[in-house]
């Protein structure tokens, strides 16, 4: 049998058995709100749920985006004594936390799991809260939304804080070509359920540089979400949903105060690509924590808390 004819059936199997391979219903899922804790708020923002916590009163308004993977517990250390200068806003990003799932055949409007829909709830909740201005804080992924919102929204914004920022954009062409076929769409919650619980642990290690302070607390905090129901679909949506991508170019027309927080050993986002960035914007600071690695609000949450509240101070003094 010749290699063409091999590679033909390879080909041939890949595009039919997953039309076989049965998808059966995810048990030992629950609403969101039975998962929830003691400070959640649920507010319904372009008809969906969304889960956040809000401290604090007054300017500064401070919203935080979280990572890929994370949500708004994983600002927990911080959230509460950052409250003491201002407004604090967490919020869940669809498909992560305890934020409603909607399954996109019973959902109006647009995809809820793309990066332009959160840049959106960002801004409704700004709305619904009554805030002008917000300083916004990104860490990982939720850099690039946080950037996305000032791009869009420019008036909207007074400083950004990006922490180990993942603003790179989406897949190869490739990558999305492939998870858009239909074929795989079908099984495509299979492949999160198989993937996620040991992705999400390996994770969490990967992200720290000293992983002894990774406590069981931490580790069943992130793995909450993964009880809510269609997780493993939401997933999968989030994964092949369009990204946004953020021209360099662009960078260099920001306007307003940029604070950069990096640690030092980052195994995700590579330091020098972080000081790259930070050449890009004309108006960045960038400050290294040392002995850290990619979530420095969760490893060194003092030290990161006390370079938030210089910087959100020497802003309030400048305006």
């Amino acid at each position: 049998m010749s290699k063409l004819i091999i590679i033909s059936l390879i080909l041939l199997a890949s595009f039919i058995l997953p039309y076989f391979i049965p998808v059966p219903e995810l048990l030992g899922t629950f609403p969101p709100e039975e998962l929830a804790e003691e400070d959640s708020k649920f507010i319904t923002i372009k008809g969906l749920k969304v889960h956040c916590k809000i401290y604090g009163s007054g300017e500064p308004a401070i919203i935080l985006f979280h990572g890929f993977g994370a949500y708004s517990f994983s600002f927990n250390q911080i959230i509460k004594n950052l409250s003491n200068h201002g407004t604090i806003i967490a919020f869940d990003r669809p498909a992560f936390g305890f934020t409603e799932r909607p399954l996109l055949d019973n959902w109006n409007g647009s995809n809820p799991y793309t990066s332009e829909f959160s840049v959106e709830l960002a801004i409704e909740l700004m709305n619904i809260l009554g805030l002008k201005k917000s300083v916004l804080i990104g860490h990982s992924a939720g850099g690039g939304i946080a950037l996305l919102t000032y791009l869009k929204y420019p008036d909207r914004v007074s400083a950004l804080i990006l922490e180990n920022p993942a603003i790179d954009g989406g897949a190869p062409w490739f990558i999305n070509l492939l998870i858009a076929l239909p074929q795989l769409n079908r099984i495509g919650p299979l492949i999160m359920r198989s993937l996620a619980h040991n992705s999400l642990i390996n994770g969490i290690y990967m992200a720290w540089y000293n992983d002894s302070k990774i406590t069981p607390n931490i580790i069943e905090g992130y793995k909450r979400p993964l009880m809510a129901k269609n997780w493993d679909y939401a997933l999968w949506q989030f994964t092949i949903a369009p990204k946004k991508e953020i021209p360099v170019n662009i960078l260099r027309n920001i306007s307003i105060p940029v604070l950069i927080i990096a640690g030092t050993e980052d195994e995700l986002i590579p330091l020098d690509r972080i000081e790259r960035l930070s050449m890009e914007m004309p108006r960045a600071i960038l400050i290294k924590i040392s002995d850290c690695g990619h979530i420095p609000h969760e490893e060194k949450a003092e030290e990161f808390l006390k370079i938030i509240v210089e910087f959100i101070s020497k802003l309030h003094e400048e305006y």
